[in-house]
């Protein structure tokens, strides 16, 4: 069995969580989305997480901006929308009720 396969698999499970989390509070271009995930040490590379984008705004989770840079061309900022943010706060309650449960099953003795 591959572990890293395995790895790679709950990481992409809480990624879509994750951006909507990183733009909860504020709208974000693509670099700055992955910086925060880097940092959290959730690597995720570009061609990850464009498509990931894409669907998410295709859905209706969120919505975008292009604004001017003044080191570069335009930057496109994604937001949430409402329903995404009612999707998030889903999400949310999801999430805490799996992490409780997973908590309470692998720190059994």
């Amino acid at each position: 069995m591959n572990i890293e396969n395995t790895k790679a698999q709950m990481r992409k499970g809480v990624l879509e969580f994750c951006i909507l989390s990183v733009l909860k509070e504020k709208d974000a271009y693509t670099s700055e989305i992955l910086d925060t995930l880097k940092n959290a040490k959730l690597l995720v590379v570009e061609g990850t997480i464009y498509p990931l984008l894409t669907r998410l705004k295709n859905d209706g989770l969120l919505n975008y901006r292009w604004e001017e840079s003044t080191s570069g061309p335009p930057r496109k900022y994604y937001g949430l929308t409402e329903i995404g943010q009612t999707f998030l706060r889903e999400l949310d309650g999801t999430w805490t009720e799996l992490s409780d449960a997973v908590n309470l099953i692998t720190n059994q003795k």
